[in-house]
């Protein structure tokens, strides 16, 4: 058995309403279901959004302060006023400013841009930078995917003559910044329909009323990348403007863009969401966390090829940088957790800090270690010579970050964010008491419940539902992205046919399934450690995207694996290893690996006059023997003390001498999941085979011609072993039923026939029928395959 990583969510599903759509519009079952469990349950709503038709493009000027800016804008043109373009650090934001610089271009306007650095000045606007663009002679500020919040910092612009236009869509506070214009659909008072613009949405909406239909389409390939970098949902207005985005995109105007894709290994035809998201996006925000995000801006506003090539070739170099950074980062880290863990239970909340961490990446670190454990994460970098600590947090759904740093708000400098990610900053001296309070807070939040983490599922299906027609139907529903997230298809029941590792260091894995004569290819990036725990013609379920894979000219169906789980026991075959003791602490240590493997979980189960009692590689492991009457009892103190509650993986090292020891073993172990066997093969003269009627009669009747008169049994055998193909080991538990039926009798090692035995059935004798037990225990646990030990086993349980 193999848990999955989430706990599988999938809505209730409407066959009615899917079956009518279907019939309706022409589409597959599949594709119809999907719409339904979203909502888009009829033609009128489904056939808009499966054509693109349906996105309005809202009027600019529904934007309050829109009104107010344009003409305030066309003033500073006219006047020749300097103006300054004032943006943030991330990708949307640099997705913003280069837009707003190919505006200012288009409008040729005497203008300049400016975004903070990352880790040495922060988020939002700085009086000093307010400082420098006044003696530079600015006197109209717009800013970009910031301002919203700057209420001190517009207070100070407007004293030094300087009017600011603040573009955003973060949430406005309590209290707005007095600026000349405040552009944001989230202002209580806008009433502008669409609230999920990016930064660079507002920014494009600002374009479009200034320009009005002269306005670029390709400039849409920059609201895709900023909205989708951003990770804004992808519904309504938005999904409009990134569908043509990315249509562009594919041919685009933009050099810098063209040199970016092409380095994160795009070579033609159509971009995806999924190219933006994990091939633009985390190299445009690699300037910002590892030098400055001017170099992103540079790229994107680039008027040729060379200079594009050259600074998307910086780009990329920054990013690989940064990967090895956070992979530094996250082995620190764990280090610290795993210290954590050794001293006993890991605390709810997890808080770890190092000298010279990069503040830049200190949240993707939080991300990653978070997907590990699942719980709420705080990453801070400490600087070395002032002892200022900058981090940044990730949470769960069951824990509002935001609310458990305001319980902590006294120790904080500066700390803000949302339920979900957030940022901080104190003194490494108040680290100890921020970790204690932390954790005091969410023991009072959080349930067991809330430590699981959900992956919700659209529908399931079967593999041969998933046809390469089905999925280019699927792909009319997409960009896919927040709020229309790609279908995760569930499907149980899978066979493994083949489960390859691949990629650097075997990180990845490839599979092949079977279901119902339907085959089917599969990857699951970031899984290559399963590997070792999939064994042949395992069962799987899934939860998977569907996508196409080509292939020199070829196209066929791919899964995208998400998650995935064996129902089953399952049985993993080390059978007649030389040394069963040290290929179980082998195991063990590989195991070791993986949650469920902890400690209490492992036990090893031997014979009670088992050489291996002594093996010192056995020494930590809680080892039980076989018993007729429980199954198995434990070998020793400590092994009774830990009890088999909590053993999931049970190691075979020697089998039981009859069958009634293993019936009676897997009802003792009740929490099984996983069985390896590592027992000895006995050589071809020990080898039992299933009794019969006719077999033993041939037997008897040799037998009979043999034992004229008392013979020692040994003699016996060895004539009986001259004169059969049967094993030495199964002609003395032949002669155990003979004597058991009184055809025999045994004395001092002297054999007897009884000349005239009571007639008695072979099917009376208990010895008989063990025999056969033993015999199919023995035949399947020796020489079955895989599969068919672990369909046996569940038969058997």
């Amino acid at each position: 058995m193999l848990r999955p990583k989430y706990e599988w969510q999938t809505p209730p599903y409407n066959r009615e309403a899917a079956d009518a759509l279907s019939r309706q519009l022409g589409i597959h079952p599949v594709l119809a279901s999907l719409m339904v469990t979203r909502g888009i349950d009829s033609p009128q709503k489904a056939a808009p959004f499966l054509d693109g038709s349906g996105e309005e493009l809202h009027d600019p000027y529904l934007l309050s302060g829109m009104k107010e800016a344009v003409p305030r804008i066309k003033r500073a043109l006219e006047a020749g006023e300097r103006i300054l373009i004032y943006g943030d650090y991330d990708a949307d934001g640099v997705s913003s400013t280069s837009l707003m610089i190919h505006l200012m271009r288009r409008l040729g306007a005497d203008f300049e841009y400016y975004i903070p650095h990352r880790s040495k000045e922060g988020y939002g606007l700085h009086i000093p930078a307010l400082e420098q663009a006044r003696e530079r002679g600015i006197t109209l500020i717009v800013t970009v995917d910031t301002g919203i919040s700057a209420v001190e910092q517009i207070a100070y612009a407007a004293s030094a003559g300087m009017d600011v236009i603040v573009t955003d869509h973060h949430e406005p506070p309590p209290v707005l910044p007095e600026a000349f214009a405040l552009i944001n659909p989230k202002l209580p008072f806008c009433p502008y329909p669409f609230k999920g613009l990016a930064g660079v949405g507002v920014a494009y909406k600002l374009a479009v009323a200034l320009l009005g239909d002269e306005v670029p389409p390709e400039w849409t390939e920059l609201v895709a990348l900023g909205t989708i970098a951003d990770l804004m949902p992808l519904i309504g207005e938005n999904r409009a403007i990134v569908r043509r985005g990315l249509a562009h995109m594919a041919d685009s105007a933009f050099p810098g863009m063209t040199a970016l894709l092409r380095t994160a290994g795009w070579k033609s035809g159509e971009v995806t969401a999924t190219n933006v998201a994990f091939g633009l996006a985390p190299r445009i925000n690699a300037s910002g966390r590892m030098s400055h995000a001017q170099e992103a801006v540079e790229l994107l506003t680039a008027q040729n090829m060379e200079v594009a090539e050259a600074a998307a070739l910086e780009l990329d170099l920054l990013n690989r940088e940064r990967q090895g950074l956070v992979d530094d980062i996250v082995q620190e880290a764990m280090l610290q957790l795993e210290a954590k863990e050794a001293a006993g239970k890991l605390p709810d909340v997890l808080v770890v800090a190092g000298e010279g961490w990069n503040v830049g990446v200190v949240g993707i670190v939080a991300s990653k270690i978070l997907e590990r454990y699942y719980r709420p994460t705080l990453v801070l970098g400490i600087h070395p010579d002032s002892g200022e600590c900058k981090g940044s947090a990730r949470s769960i759904p069951g824990l509002d970050i935001y609310e458990a740093l305001t319980h902590c708000a006294d120790l904080l400098d500066h700390f803000g964010g949302h339920p979900a990610a957030a940022g901080m900053s104190l003194h490494k001296d108040k680290l100890a008491e921020f970790d204690r309070r932390l954790n005091e807070f969410a023991a009072g939040v959080l349930k067991p419940e809330h430590f699981m983490p959900v992956m919700q599922t659209d529908l399931e299906c079967t593999l041969g539902d998933i046809t390469l027609p089905v999925i280019e139907q699927l792909e009319s529903m997409a960009p896919f992205g927040m709020g229309n997230p790609c279908p995760r298809l569930l499907i149980r029941g899978a066979k493994l046919l083949e489960c390859r590792q691949m990629g650097k260091d075997g990180k990845h894995m490839r599979l092949t399934l079977r279901q119902n004569g339907k085959t089917a290819e599969a990857v699951a990036f970031g899984k290559g450690d399963l590997a070792f725990l999939l064994t042949e013609e395992t069962e799987l379920d899934i939860v998977a995207e569907a996508g196409i894979n080509e292939w020199n000219g070829s196209r066929r169906p791919q899964l995208l694996i998400q998650d995935l789980a064996v129902p089953h026991l399952q049985v993993y075959d080390y059978r007649g290893d030389a040394s069963p003791a040290a290929k179980l602490s082998e195991l063990k240590s590989n195991l070791a690996a993986y949650p469920f493997c902890g400690p209490g979980t492992v036990a090893g189960l031997i014979n009670a006059d088992s050489k291996l009692l002594n093996d010192y590689e056995l020494n930590e492991t809680s080892l039980w023997v076989y018993d007729r009457r429980v199954g198995a009892r434990p070998a020793d103190s400590a092994s009774e003390q830990a009890g088999t509650d909590g053993i999931g993986t049970l190691f075979i090292l020697e089998l039981p001498e009859t069958p009634v020891e293993w019936n009676s073993l897997l009802t003792r172990f009740g929490a099984l999941e996983r069985i390896f066997l590592l027992h000895p093969k006995p050589a071809a003269q020990e080898r039992l085979e299933p009794p019969s009627r006719e077999q033993f009669k041939r037997v008897y009747v040799l037998l009979r011609s043999l034992v004229s008169e008392a013979l020692p049994e040994e003699e016996l055998l060895a004539g009986l072993k001259a004169r059969t193909p049967m094993s030495k080991r199964m002609l003395s538990l032949a002669l155990d039923v003979f004597e058991e039926l009184g055809f025999i009798a045994r004395s001092s090692g002297i054999v007897t026939v009884n000349p005239a035995p009571a007639k008695r059935p072979l099917e009376s004798s208990t010895r008989y029928r063990e025999l056969g037990r033993l015999a199919e225990m023995e035949q399947m646990l020796l020489y079955g395959r895989v599969p068919q030990i672990t369909e046996w086993l569940q038969t058997a349980t």
